[in-house]
């Protein structure tokens, strides 16, 4: 039985990343950027205003000024402010050479020339502002060849919007995996569905595709597949065209885990079976080789809810993150202060749902009291996994331990 550490290394010694390619913008959310990006032009790239107002000379404040221009974000000025006259401006336009300043329209008033013209009257203060006020210069932002994004960088909004801005469509990155989830055991039912006499509903489908949403991967649900050795080769089969297979259930020791032998009458080579984890222990790893650069990796998780998820979060969201080249790959874990007592019994590690926040002296975790690895109802209150070592110990409030985050 391999210690987590062991496994997790296991799994990534397995795992390989996918080859970089062109993927179009929109579809790399989460993912992450295989080569640097340079800008291609100046940001902005042209001096503009930063307010709705009036674009004016420093000297020209003392009397109220004809307005000779109105220019919108998108149009072009077509006068050069030479003489004393100030130019109607909105924010995000271009900026008519010789302007020195732009005063915010709320500042302003407008008053009647003595030849019935309206004209703008500025405060007398203006003419002390310092130059550029409320301007954005031409490259404040950016300037052309500047690193936009680095490679290695993960794709947020922001990122993603920043490529946008350089004109690029597509990005080189790794793809999202693609990752078929089977649930077995004939105690299952569709989520729709009145569950009967020693029945329950197929919760473990929902939750591991919504995990692997939350990993940037694609899921590929199958539905629930019977203790039974034709129907669950069947499936096996069908989720093995995928580059993951995550199978809840049917790894333990009961006459009816049936997952570990017919993964090997697939082809599956066993990798290891079972980590000392609580929960979790059942786990199952192996590999289905198609050639020297592709494989499929299965993961047999154990069918109650909570183990399922400790473990996807354990060893599953590593593999995902190697494929797709995100670095470490490994979950992180945080160092965090305990806020109320909590014992602990157990010969295995246990990786106990927990509520974990920051404060402004560091952070803070609370063990959210469950019943075991069925209770999936606790950890709707939980945000994380609180790691307590092997033995029977109390932990006081105010111990620093390790907590790894959803």
């Amino acid at each position: 039985m391999m210690e987590v550490s062991e496994a997790v290394a296991a799994v990534l010694r397995e795992t390989l990343p996918f080859e970089s390619q062109a993927i179009p913008l929109l579809e790399t959310l989460g993912l992450v950027l295989a080569e640097e990006v340079r800008a291609d032009a100046d940001s902005p790239p042209f001096d503009k205003s930063l307010v709705d107002g009036f674009a004016v000379r420093l000297a020209d404040c003392a009397t109220p000024l004809p307005v000779i221009e109105t220019v919108a974000a998108g149009q072009v000025p077509t006068y050069v402010l030479d003489h004393a006259a100030a130019i109607q401006i909105m924010t995000g336009a271009p900026l008519p050479v010789g302007v020195e300043v732009v005063v915010p329209v709320e500042h302003t008033s407008q008053v009647i020339g003595t030849d019935g013209r309206p004209l703008v009257s500025v405060p007398s203060k203006v003419a002390s502002w310092k130059l550029g006020t409320n301007i954005l210069r031409r490259g404040a932002s950016t300037k052309l060849g500047d690193l936009v994004v680095a490679a290695g960088s993960e794709l947020r909004p922001q990122e993603l919007g920043a490529l946008a801005e350089c004109g690029l469509a597509r990005v080189t990155t790794r793809r999202r995996p693609r990752v078929a989830v089977l649930a077995t055991g004939d105690e299952l039912v569709s989520v729709e569905q009145t569950p009967g006499p020693g029945q329950i509903r197929n919760s473990n489908e929902t939750m591991l595709c919504a995990q692997l949403l939350r990993a940037c991967a694609e899921p590929v649900p199958l539905g629930i597949a019977r203790d039974e050795r034709a129907h669950l080769r069947e499936r096996i089969d069908l989720g093995l065209q995928a580059d993951v297979l995550v199978l809840s259930g049917g790894v333990s020791m009961g006459e009816k885990d049936l997952v570990p032998s017919e993964l090997a009458s697939a082809g599956v080579r066993q990798v290891f079976h079972k980590a000392n984890v609580k929960p979790g222990k059942p786990i199952w790893f192996g590999v289905l080789d198609r050639g020297p650069n592709s494989r499929t990796m299965v993961f047999g998780l154990p069918g109650n809810p909570v183990s399922s998820m400790v473990c996807f979060e354990l060893f599953v969201r590593p593999a995902l993150r190697r494929m797709m080249g995100v670095s470490p790959a490994e979950s992180v874990a945080v160092k965090a202060r305990l806020t109320t007592p909590h014992t602990t019994k157990g010969e295995r590690p246990t990786y106990q749902p927990a509520r974990l926040e920051w404060r402004a002296d560091g952070a803070i975790v609370t063990a959210v009291p469950w019943v075991g690895s069925s209770d999936l109802r606790a950890t709707v209150a939980a945000n994380s996994m609180a790691l307590f070592p092997v033995g029977d110990q109390t932990y006081e409030a105010g111990r620093t331990i390790e907590v790894i985050a959803w």
